[in-house]
């Protein structure tokens, strides 16, 4: 079973967190304290964490520096209540990591744990994606479907990137718009809807089936056709 550690100081968030990550089939260990957390941490083997920014004891940007530089490689979904988030907190996604700030929807919660869950077992060195009859090249970054290929913008590239490396899983607009443009989502932009209208248009134009779906009231998923 996939155990999952939350240190967490604010009980009701813990307790939310454990609920809903319990829901998915996840153990979930809870501490309120960040010392307690970093022993944890150290001492036990989890798949994830999710670790709240702001902890007594010992603050979360400092559980993680300890954890990397004693070669625990655990991946993390730091929470913070800051409006702000730091260049420090920022530099997470690019260890491999993720953040989310509060108040969180439980299910964004979830559907980002399972995503950092899926990207540490992923393989190191691939350079062709496949979903199906679909193939991403990471090197052209050309698009194929039955013999047919097109040249991707790119932007329309790092789109299709994020939903096959995470196929089959449901990726909110939040994540979507973090991970492919990189700042912060803007609840009144529609960038992400723009660019997956023209990315479904060109992977039609290959012969594709309908493989990027939309949730309604959640976000998005790609799934390989039946």
């Amino acid at each position: 079973m996939t155990s999952i550690l939350a240190i967490e100081d604010d009980e009701a968030t813990a307790r939310e967190i454990v609920s809903e990550l319990t829901s998915h089939g996840f153990h979930v260990e809870w501490v309120a304290d960040g010392r307690e957390g970093l022993i944890r941490a150290t001492s036990k083997r989890f798949d994830a964490i999710t670790l709240d920014r702001m902890l007594p004891g010992i603050d979360g940007l400092t559980i993680v520096t300890i954890l990397r530089n004693a070669n625990i490689h655990t991946p993390v979904l730091m929470i913070s209540a800051l409006t702000q988030v730091d260049e420090r907190v920022r530099g997470l996604r690019a260890g491999g990591d993720d953040y989310l700030t509060k108040p969180f929807a439980s299910e964004e919660m979830a559907a980002r744990l399972e995503v950092l869950l899926r990207r540490q077992g992923a393989p190191a060195r691939e350079t062709i994606l496949r979903v199906g009859g679909l193939e991403l090249d990471l090197v052209t970054r050309e698009a194929r479907f039955g013999g047919s290929d097109a040249r991707l913008l790119p932007t329309e590239f790092k789109l299709l990137e994020f939903l096959m490396r995470n196929a089959g899983q449901l990726l909110t607009r939040t994540m979507i718009f973090e991970s492919v443009w990189g700042y912060y989502f803007d609840p009144g932009t529609n960038l992400v809807d723009v660019h997956l209208g023209r990315l479904r248009r060109k992977l039609e134009a290959l012969g594709a089936p309908p493989l990027i779906q939309t949730v309604r009231g959640a976000g998005y998923t790609l799934r390989a056709a039946a």
